[in-house]
């Protein structure tokens, strides 16, 4: 795209392509958003931690950003995202933060369907709610013509994972920049080791880890529908958040498959619950340990943990024909042990900070650059296809999954309706049990 192309223009024209989809014009006149030409209207779709984060970011780049639109299923979410984002900017020093930070009440929405009022009141759209929701809100915004910001993983079943690959086309199809928080990627060691991954020579196997005493757990209150107390307590229900080995562990096996240049063609492994027992921890396992086979016979040996009191490792390990690459410490070397390459740490970057700056760049110069939904959802239907062979026992076949319509997701959206896991009599769980737990796959 011509570089002299106004942001104005870039973003009409990005929302009339792909089946004549056309959103409401932006910038009519009369419209409370229809400021300088230059600025660039953000909506924020989650407002947890992850959201507040990534609001933050958005508004502390060099382009005129502007968050117009808050939306959550919880009001106190939004209330405590919306201090936070406050304090930050005040931390800051940012002297316009009034300008930058304009959400008064009428545009924060609460609901299930909240993402859908505020999304057309934006260009770009940051989806920061528990990924479950991903597929579902990505293809909203990409109906509506908007640039995305979305946190992985971007989906939690293989349906999902099949919507996401849809919509990411019609994305493109678009030119609407699509960014996905695998911030590794944006990272600046890991982009010098990814330039000069040859020196090791062909792709042997990898190592992958992430092994931690585990997140957040949240005790039911009184008077919390099941729906509400999954919702508040989503790290532990797969439709919401996949296990960890979807919802963290996708940053090492993206890390992964991007050097490979591949995905996986099939996983098999083994896990458990075997400390993490309780019934406020829902239904996911506390351990994994997946092998995943490329189609040319190449390996990832992943491992994810959450025990406290065991070792902790976040890193990667790839291996090739003439030496190997330690991630963490952004080092290349030969067999013999001899460096090959080693990043100087002094010029590090943020990645978080980063994926934002490059994200609005692009947008503020009329640039289509970003494509990241497609790899981020087949690193993360890489996480999927890992849980279902732990949780079976069974080999996995990644494009059987993909094609096989598993759907873990509820029919119906209220605080009322019934999730697709219920309690016990006794309130736990059903919990999946290898040589027992099936997936048809066709």
């Amino acid at each position: 795209m011509n570089n002299k192309t106004t942001r104005r223009k870039f973003v009409q024209q990005t929302s009339l392509l792909a089946g004549g989809l056309l959103a409401a014009p932006l910038f009519s006149k009369g419209n409370f958003f229809s400021g300088s030409d230059d600025t660039i209207k953000v909506a924020l779709i989650g407002c947890g931690g992850r959201g507040t984060g990534a609001a933050v970011q958005a508004l502390s780049t060099k382009q005129n950003v502007q968050l117009v639109a808050m939306a959550d299923a919880f009001r106190d979410r939004i209330d405590s995202c919306y201090r936070a984002i406050a304090n930050s900017l005040s931390e800051a020093g940012v002297t316009d933060a009034k300008r930058k930070f304009d959400v008064p009440e009428e545009r924060k929405f609460v609901g299930f369907d909240a993402y859908a009022k505020a999304i057309p009141l934006a260009d770009v759209v940051i989806l920061t709610t528990p990924p479950g929701f991903r597929p579902i809100h990505f293809e909203e915004a990409v109906k509506q013509g908007k640039h995305v910001f979305m946190e992985k993983p971007v989906a939690v079943d293989p349906a999902g994972i099949k919507k996401v690959l849809d919509v990411a086309e019609i994305a493109k199809q678009k030119k609407l920049n699509v960014v996905v928080g695998l911030q590794r990627r944006y990272q600046n060691s890991y982009k010098a080791l990814y330039e000069r991954k040859d020196l090791i020579g062909d792709f042997m196997y990898a190592q992958a880890w992430w092994n931690s005493s585990g997140v957040w757990v949240y005790d039911r209150k009184p008077g919390q529908t099941e729906m509400e107390y999954q919702m508040r307590n989503w790290y532990y229900f797969n439709w919401l958040c996949g296990d960890h080995i979807v919802e963290q562990h996708v940053h090492n096996i993206d890390v992964v498959n991007w050097f490979k240049g591949a995905y996986p063609v099939k996983a098999q492994g083994m896990g458990g619950r075997q400390v993490r027992t309780d019934k406020k921890y829902g239904e996911i396992f506390d351990h994994h340990y997946v092998e995943f086979h490329y189609a040319d016979g190449s390996i990832m040996n992943s491992q994810c943990r959450h025990i406290p009191g065991t070792m902790g490792k976040v890193d990667e390990l790839i291996v090739g024909t003439k030496g190997r690459i330690y991630a963490d410490a952004a080092r290349i070397v030969d067999n013999k042990g001899n460096v090959l390459f080693a990043f100087d740490k002094n010029g590090e970057n943020n990645p978080y900070q980063a994926e934002h700056d490059e994200l609005f760049a692009a947008i503020a110069k009329g640039e289509y650059k970003f494509a990241d939904a497609e790899h981020g959802a087949k690193s993360t239907l890489t996480g999927i296809i890992g849980r279902m062979a732990t949780y079976s026992g069974q080999v996995i076949d990644f494009e059987k999954a993909l094609n096989s319509g598993i759907d873990i997701m509820p029919k119906d959206f209220s605080f009322s309706a019934t999730p697709p896991v219920v309690p016990n009599p006794d309130g736990t769980y059903p919990i999946p049990v290898p040589g027992k737990t099936k997936y048809n796959l066709g």
